[in-house]
């Protein structure tokens, strides 16, 4: 079932234009975001799909100003938050004001986003001790506690004491996202959180989510290769291939209208219910290389409908209301 479209306010949370990221490294410029533009309005889900090194993390990064140092700089492009441009703001302003406090990220690995040494309580109660310095102990332990059920961890009061260790995978999880709405940010970034967990646990945390957003009203940006994920969980759908967004809808417009070469490849690999298959389909080759991108299509020498204008980079044409998508088969919808 597609996510439901929610009613917007008119003036977008996230206003990301021509955003440009790279990373200087030994062998030369990675352009890993090359010319990225999306808005999010507030209340809404935008789910980012695309293979593995396509750029979607570090997309979602250059909006946390979190980048690598020091090889990763925003170049170019500017990322407004409810009409402020976060890009030009200096660090300490961002570690301050913006980061865990209006934006906030949950990685990929609860493994990674955990120090095994320390306790559910102390890292909890962190984010109440920086945002909120007037905050007593006990408070802090009544706010971790509060987090912890609207997680939906069972006996959150015996919880704290525990260590992430003594957690299951999917409580792992539950603990960061508490961590990461602790001071309710008004946007989460949420990096394939589902990928390090079975299926069950999946589903689990993508109705948390769900019902997360019911409660608070958080806008989401969703990192995932799952279309499954994209498709139960977000309003909009942008979909990445080698540092550029390629197509980008409502989701019922995405995944039932497909207009991108690309996006019929991952939907068409998708296995269906009911139906036998000797293979799986697999979009042939492999990406370019992002250290000298083609000037032209990016995805022309994968695709089945290469023509020789794929040479020069196709115009974004506006299919419908929200939907569009960069292709020169779609020259004569423009």
């Amino acid at each position: 079932m597609l996510a439901n479209n929610r009613q917007q306010t008119s003036q977008p949370l996230l206003e990301v234009n021509d955003l440009q990221t790279h990373l200087v490294l030994g062998r030369g410029t990675l352009k890993a975001v090359d010319g990225v533009s999306f808005s999010l309005n507030r209340g809404q889900t935008l789910g980012i799909v695309g293979e593995s090194g396509s750029g979607k993390t570090l997309t979602s990064m250059s909006i946390i100003r979190l980048l690598p140092k020091p090889s990763g700089r925003i170049v170019g492009g500017s990322i407004k938050f409810d009409g402020i441009d976060i890009v030009s703001l200096p660090e300490k302003e961002i570690a301050k004001n913006w980061r865990g406090n209006r934006i906030s990220m949950v990685l990929q690995d609860p493994l990674t986003s955990l120090n095994p040494v320390y306790s559910i309580a102390d890292q909890l109660g962190q984010p109440f001790r920086y945002h909120y310095k007037d905050m007593s102990r006990r408070e802090i332990r009544d706010a971790s506690i509060e987090m912890l059920r609207k997680v939906r961890i069972p006996a959150p009061e015996k919880r704290l004491a525990s260590y992430p260790h003594q957690f299951s995978g999917g409580m792992r999880q539950r603990a960061v996202i508490a961590m990461a709405i602790a001071a309710k940010p008004e946007l989460l970034i949420a990096d394939e959180p589902t990928s390090a967990l079975d299926v069950t646990i999946q589903i689990q945390i993508m109705d948390l989510f769900r019902k997360l957003q019911e409660e608070t009203g958080v806008s989401i940006i969703m990192i995932t290769h799952d279309m499954g994920v994209a498709a139960q969980l977000c309003d909009r759908v942008a979909v990445m291939y080698a540092g550029r967004i390629v197509e980008i809808g409502d989701a019922r417009d995405i995944f039932k209208r497909p207009a991108h070469p690309y996006t019929q490849g991952l939907l068409q690999s998708i296995p269906k219910i009911g139906q036998r298959q000797k293979r799986l389909y697999a979009i042939p080759g492999q990406p370019p290389s992002l250290f000298n991108p083609p000037k032209g299509c990016r995805f022309a020498d994968r695709c089945p409908h290469r023509m020789p204008k794929c040479d020069v980079y196709p115009p974004t044409v506006e299919l419908e209301s929200g939907h569009s998508a960069a292709c020169w088969l779609l020259e004569s919808k423009a």
